[in-house]
């Protein structure tokens, strides 16, 4: 039995993938934004352990979301599912969606999707895989550090390509730095959750299979590292994702903005 903790898994493939491992006997931590979502959560899971809460559009709630984590002990795996997408709202798509800001006044896109994951995966003790949810889109994202917050020019749909670039090279910059954890990015597909859109064409269960393959599996092709995978398949990343010097400039970004540095390499 693996000890599996789980980002935005009130709904969507969050909750797919929790009640998949719950199923598979595995022991499972929930997590919501608020504490209305982390009872969601709870009830939409029967059989997992509990849901720990923290808004991830805040530092200060983030850090205190890694601190709960680590008081509910060792993680073998945690999967970094929560995201959110200005450009659509229910299915919606909303063109001229407006940039928004967080708490600590960075733009809301990165915070969630690339600065919490980041900074989660500094606090968290010792787990032995991470899971990172990326998206097809990340192959149109710039690898561009000079604005990561998104003033000189707004787009809502290129500001979530890019935080879904830069989550990858966070799975494989981490994957890199420490040789003992299985750090992987995965694209779910475009699949029917309240983000995606009840016309998004993928299959939901399959979109949730991959990140719960991930986490636990002991087949010899879920042991990887430093991938990106698509429906159990090993996929092209963008180039960027893979160059050493973007990832290191992308990690020393991200410990500029939160203070808190990678840790060095984790021992088996």
């Amino acid at each position: 039995m693996a000890s599996v903790f789980i980002t935005g898994s009130a709904d969507g493939l969050g909750r797919l993938a929790a009640q998949r491992l719950v199923k598979l006997g595995h022991d499972v931590v929930l997590h919501g934004r608020d504490r209305h979502r982390a009872e969601e959560a709870m009830h939409a899971v029967p059989g997992a352990r509990t849901a720990l809460v923290g808004d991830l559009a805040s530092i200060e709630e983030t850090r205190a979301l890694a601190e709960q984590a680590n008081a509910a002990g060792l993680f073998q795996a945690v999967i970094h599912n929560a995201g959110v997408q200005s450009i659509h709202n229910a299915g919606v798509y909303r063109p001229n969606a407006p940039r928004l800001e967080t708490v600590d006044g960075l733009e809301n896109t990165f915070a969630v999707n690339a600065l919490a994951p980041y900074l989660l995966t500094a606090l968290i003790a010792s787990p032995q895989r991470l899971v990172f949810l990326s998206s097809e889109l990340h192959q149109i994202g710039q690898p561009d550090l000079s604005d990561l917050q998104s003033r000189r020019r707004w787009s809502g749909f290129q500001a979530y390509s890019n935080s879904k670039l830069f989550v990858v090279a966070l799975a494989f910059g981490v994957a890199r730095r420490w040789p003992y954890v299985l750090s992987n990015a995965v694209n779910p597909g475009w699949v029917p959750t309240k983000m995606g859109g009840a016309q998004a064409p993928d299959d939901l269960a399959l979109g949730a299979e991959t990140q719960v393959w991930l986490a636990v599996s002991t087949e010899r092709d879920a042991l990887v590292s430093q991938k990106y995978i698509y429906h159990k398949q090993i996929r092209s990343a963008h180039p960027a994702a893979s160059d050493v010097n973007f990832q290191n400039q992308l990690l020393d970004a991200c410990a500029q903005l939160t203070g808190v540095e990678l840790p060095s390499a984790v021992a088996p």
